[in-house]
């Protein structure tokens, strides 16, 4: 089989992290698979490369996705990277093909989706009545406010001991510049960024947050990008307080959205509770692998 793999150029550089790209072609130059190889650019995640690989369907088992995955694992090296991540849909031709090829399994992941048509508002409203004292919630859409940028950035802490299990994942760094630069890729995406907030009532910082992407037209579903909540302030229900009022702003705001999705890792007991207690429906399950190189 005649086989071409060439190396493209990206024209979106992100703030964080800039792509590598290779299309695989046979015969008449018709287009078999791609990959794309994210190389993460901030401080904490230098090592780290993650990798995107698809191959058609009728091509499969040709050795063109092998050799999109030589390249790519060629590049990460060049690019002096520790570690290389994929996931792939447990069970799927993807699982099989990188657990072939010395990836390991580091993160298993549950994918859920809440069916807005059959949430239960007059529950929804009841959670969000009920008493936290000392917290209240503060909501925004876009770009956080200057007056909370510093405490917003700072509060993204709560994500560093989210459960990666093995995962060489690094530790993220956040500062307003990031936390800025992350709401304005969403808006060039054309979607809509909403994000949830829990403010300690006593010196006014935020605490928690819960972050909501919708479709620019409000169609479709929406996805949850992260909920997280300070470990000082853990086991006081502010989790499910946040995501309640990111499902009472969909359902307010976007009458045609279809559903709410998210993921999980399968070790994080507290936000699967979480989830399954705002009516969450598992759909798949992931799995994370790692090459390390």
């Amino acid at each position: 089989m005649s086989l071409d793999i060439t190396p493209l150029a990206d024209p979106r550089p992100a703030t964080s992290s800039r792509r590598l790209a290779w299309l695989a072609s046979g015969e008449d130059d018709v287009p078999l698979g791609s990959a794309f190889l994210r190389l993460f650019t901030k401080e904490g995640q230098e090592h780290l490369a993650e990798l995107r690989l698809a191959v058609h369907g009728a091509e499969r088992r040709r050795g063109v996705g092998t050799r999109l995955l030589e390249a790519a694992v060629d590049a990460a090296r060049t690019e002096r990277r520790r570690s290389v991540i994929a996931q792939a849909e447990q069970g799927s031709p993807a699982d099989l093909f990188l657990a072939a090829r010395g990836f390991r399994q580091v993160l298993a992941l549950t994918y859920t989706r809440l069916p807005l048509a059959d949430v239960d508002r007059a529950a929804i409203d009841a959670l969000l009545e009920l008493p936290h004292p000392g917290y209240r919630l503060t909501e925004w859409e876009g770009t956080v406010a200057d007056a909370l940028a510093q405490s917003f950035a700072h509060s993204r802490r709560a994500m560093d001991d989210m459960p990666m299990e093995g995962t060489d994942f690094g530790r993220v760094v956040w500062d307003v510049e990031r936390v800025v630069a992350a709401a304005e890729a969403v808006a060039q995406r054309g979607e809509l960024l909403h994000t949830v907030a829990v403010v300690d009532a006593a010196n006014g910082s935020v605490v928690g947050f819960s972050e909501l992407v919708v479709p620019g037209d409000g169609s479709g579903d929406g996805q949850h990008y992260g909920t997280a909540v300070l470990p000082e302030h853990r086991g006081r229900g502010l989790a499910r307080w946040m995501k309640a009022a990111a499902v009472r702003h969909a359902l307010e705001r976007h009458p045609e959205l279809a559903g709410l999705r998210t993921d999980t890792a399968d070790s994080n007991k507290p936000m699967l509770a979480v989830n399954d207690s705002l009516g969450y429906v598992p759909t798949h399950k992931a799995v994370e692998y790692q090459l390390d190189l």
